[in-house]
C-alpha cells in the first residue's frame, strides 16, 4: 500500500523525489521520508504525516545529491511515527533502504541480527533489510564490482514475504540497486537519468519508456545504465516498454477532485475498453486468447476471483457468462479463495480481475490456480503488471490511470470488458443466435453516449446529497443484476463518506434486514431488470410503509409518485445496465463526502493498490 520513488541522474534528486511522493498520495499513507547521497554520506529526512510536512523540514531544501530514494508509509508493523517511517538505515549508516511489502520472517531475522550485535530503533519489519545487507557485505571477502549486489541478493534470498526494495550506499555514490518480489516496482529511463516508482503515474511526466521487473530480478543502476541480473547473478537482457498514457491524464484538468474527473471520464474509458473488439455483424476480436470451442465446451466451471470493487464487476460477469454461455460461474473473494481448498483442475478456467494488477491476494490466488493446472486469465488496467505476467492470458481495460482510491471508471471498464469476453465465449461456443448478440453489441456501442446522458443527473444527485449527508445509516436494495450494483454503491458510500451502509437482495428484506428499517431512514434501490421490476417495487413498498425515504435509479416506466426521489437513466441491455446505474450512485457518494468536508480522493485507512495480504 506504500509508495516508492527513486531517482539517479544529473539533477538534484530531492525535488524530483518529493514531486513523485506527492503523486503517490492517493495510495494512502501515514508518514514520508527521503534519503540522498550527499558528498559520500547518506542524508536521512523523514516525518510522520503528509508529504508537505516532509517538504517543510529544516534543511531539506539544501540537499544537493543527484541520487536518492523516497517513500510514503502505510503502517503495518509499528504505529505511525518518525522512527517507524522510511527510509531505514543500518547501524553504521552505510546503507539506506525503502521497502514496500511485508517481510514475514522478520522476527527470526531480527533475532539473528540482535545475536550478531545489531541494534534496532524501530518497530518495523523493514529495518532488518539494511542491517542484513550490511551483515552480508561485511562477511564477503571478495572486493570486486559485484560486492554491493551480492550483499543485497544474499539478504533478499533470506526474506519470506513480499518486497520492492531500493538501496543506496555511501560506499557506492553512483549506484542504486533495486529488486522486487510480489510487489510493484517500475524503472523509467531517459538518456542520462533513471526514475523509479511503485506506480507509473508518479513518474510518467519524465518518461514513457519503462523497464518492467519480474520477481527476483536485481538491477544495478547508474544514471546512464541499467544492468539486470537473475537470482544467481547471471546478467540478463531486458527491453523497455513504451507506456501510452498521457501524463496530463494523471492531473485534475479543472475538476475539484480526481474522483469526479474519473467519473466524468467514463464515456472515454468505455470507448477505449470497447476499442476494436466489438463491431456489428463480425465476431469479437480477442486474438490474444484463441480459446477453442473444444476447450470452452469441456470446462466444468469458471471462477472469477477478485477483491472489493473488482469482485463486484466479477458478479456482473457471472451473470453474462452463465446466461450467454451456459457455463457455471463462481465468484470468489481472493483473500478467501486459496484458503478454502477450491476444486480446481485442468477443466477449470480462472479469471482474475485487478485494476492495478498488483493486488497481493489476487496474485496469490492466481498462483494457486496455476499449481492446480487451471488456465488463468487476467483482467487489468496496467500493462506489464504482476498479475498479467503471472497469468496464462491477459486482457486490458485501457481505462487510463485511476488516481482516486475509490474506483469508478476502472469498475465500469471491468464490467464492460468481462461482458465483451462473455460475448466472445458465446460466439466460440455458438450458444446464442447472431441476431441476439448483434442487438447486445449495438447496445454496447451506444453505451458511451448513454453514459454522457446519465451524467446529466449531476445536479439532482448533488441536491439529494445535501438532504442525507448527515445520516448514519443507508441501505441499498436490488434484485438480479441490480443487486450487484447495490453492493458496489454501498461500498462507494462507505469508502469515502464513512457512513455505515449495507446492501441486500431486495427479496431477502423480510428474512431479517427489515428489522433495521425505521422512520426517515434512506433506502436506495436500483430497478433495471424488467423481469424483476414488479417484485422489487413490492419489496420497496415494505420499507416505505415503515417510514423510509427512497431514492430510485431506474431505466423503466414506473409510478414516480410512489417514491421520494427518482433518477431516470437510459434504457439498455440488462447485462450492461450496471455501467449506467452505478453512475448516479458514484456521484451520490462523491457529493455526500464533499458535503461532509472529507478528503474524497484519499479516504482514511484505505489505499489504491493493496499489495499486502
Amino acid at each position: 500500500m506504500c509508495g516508492i520513488v527513486g531517482y539517479i541522474g544529473t539533477k538534484k534528486a530531492c525535488p524530483i523525489l518529493l514531486a513523485g511522493l506527492s503523486r503517490l498520495e492517493y495510495r494512502g499513507y501515514d508518514s514520508a521520508g527521503v534519503s540522498t547521497i550527499e558528498k559520500d554520506e547518506l542524508s536521512l529526512m523523514k516525518d510522520k504525516g503528509r508529504v508537505k510536512n516532509l517538504s517543510n523540514l529544516d534543511g531539506i531544501d539544501k540537499l544537493e545529491g543527484t541520487i536518492g530514494i523516497a517513500h510514503t508509509r502505510w503502517a503495518t508493523h509499528g504505529k505511525p511515527s518518525k522512527e517507524n517511517s522510511h527510509p531505514h538505515q543500518d547501524n553504521s549508516k552505510t546503507f539506506s533502504v525503502v521497502h514496500n511489502g511485508i517481510i514475514e520472517n522478520y522476527n527470526e531475522l531480527r533475532n539473528f541480527l540482535l545475536d550478531n550485535g545489531y541494534t534496532f530503533y524501530s518497530q518495523t519489519d523493514t529495518e532488518v533489510i539494511p542491517n542484513l545487507i550490511h551483515y552480508h557485505y561485511t562477511k564477503d571477502t571478495q572486493n570486486d564490482d559485484l560486492k554491493f549486489l551480492r550483499a543485497v541478493k544474499n539478504a533478499c534470498l533470506e526474506f519470506k514475504g513480499s518486497f520492492a526494495i531500493e538501496v543506496i550506499s555511501k560506499l557506492y555514490p553512483d549506484n542504486m540497486i533495486v529488486v522486487r518480489q510480489d510487489s510493484p516496482l517500475v524503472i523509467g529511463t531517459c538518456e542520462d537519468e533513471k526514475y523509479l516508482s511503485s506506480d507509473i503515474p508518479a513518474i510518467l511526466s519524465y518518461t514513457r519508456d519503462f523497464y518492467l521487473l519480474n520477481d527476483l530480478e536485481f538491477v544495478v543502476l547508474t544514471n546512464t545504465t541499467a544492468k539486470f541480473y537473475d537470482k544467481n547473478l547471471n546478467e540478463i537482457e531486458k527491453q523497455t516498454q513504451n507506456i501510452e498514457w498521457n501524463a496530463c491524464s494523471a492531473e485534475k484538468d479543472g475538476f475539484d477532485d480526481f474522483m469526479l474527473k474519473e467519473i466524468y471520464e467514463q464515456p472515454t474509458a468505455i470507448r477505449e475498453t470497447i476499442g476494436s473488439k466489438i463491431s456489428l455483424n463480425t465476431k469479437c476480436e480477442f486474438d490474444e486468447l484463441g480459446f477453442t470451442k473444444d476447450y470452452l465446451s469441456n470446462l466444468n466451471k469458471i471462477y472469477i476471483v477478485a477483491c472489493g470493487t473488482a469482485m463486484h464487476a466479477g458478479l456482473s460477469g457471472k451473470n453474462a457468462i452463465e446466461k450467454l454461455c451456459r457455463i457455471p460461474v463462481e465468484v470468489d473473494i481472493a483473500s478467501e479463495f486459496r484458503y478454502r481448498d477450491p476444486i480446481i483442475d485442468e477443466k477449470t478456467l480462472c479469471i482474475f480481475i485487478s485494476q492495478s494488477g498488483e493486488t497481493a491476494d489476487t496474485i496469490a490466488a492466481l498462483k494457486l490456480s496455476k499449481e492446480k493446472k487451471a488456465k488463468t486469465l487476467a483482467i487489468s488496467n496496467v500493462i506489464g503488471s504482476s498479475i498479467t505476467r503471472e497469468a496464462d492470458y491477459s486482457i486490458y481495460t485501457h481505462a487510463g490511470p485511476e488516481i482516486a482510491v475509490a474506483s469508478t471508471k476502472a469498475y465500469t471498464s471491468q464490467v464492460m470488458l468481462i461482458n465483451i469476453l462473455a460475448i466472445y465465449f458465446a460466439e466460440v461456443l455458438e450458444t446464442c443466435t447472431t441476431s441476439y448478440l448483434n442487438e447486445l453489441k449495438k447496445d454496447i456501442l451506444e453505451l458511451p453516449k448513454k453514459i454522457e446522458e446519465t451524467l446529466k443527473c449531476n445536479e439532482s444527485i448533488k441536491n439529494f446529497a445535501k438532504q442525507i449527508y448527515q445520516e448514519k445509516d443507508v441501505f441499498f436494495l436490488g434484485r438480479g443484476i441490480d443487486e450487484t450494483v447495490a453492493r458496489e454503491a454501498s461500498l462507494k458510500l462507505k469508502e469515502i463518506s464513512y457512513i455505515h451502509s449495507d446492501s441486500y437482495a431486495a427479496g431477502e428484506l423480510k428474512h431479517g434486514p427489515i428489522a433495521l428499517i425505521e422512520n426517515d431512514i434512506t433506502v436506495i434501490s436500483i430497478l433495471t431488470d424488467a423481469n424483476l421490476i414488479k417484485k422489487t417495487v413490492s419489496n420497496i413498498q415494505e420499507v416505505i410503509t415503515r417510514g423510509a425515504k427512497t431514492l430510485i435509479v431506474t431505466n423503466k416506466e414506473i409510478d414516480n409518485s410512489m417514491f421520494n426521489f427518482v433518477i431516470n437513466i437510459p434504457d439498455t441491455n440488462c447485462f450492461i445496465s450496471p455501467i449506467l446505474s452505478i453512475i448516479p450512485l458514484q456521484l451520490l457518494a462523491y457529493y455526500i463526502s464533499k458535503e461532509k468536508g472529507l478528503d474524497v480522493d484519499k479516504p482514511r485507512n484505505l489505499a489504491k493498490s493493496v499489495t499486502v495480504e
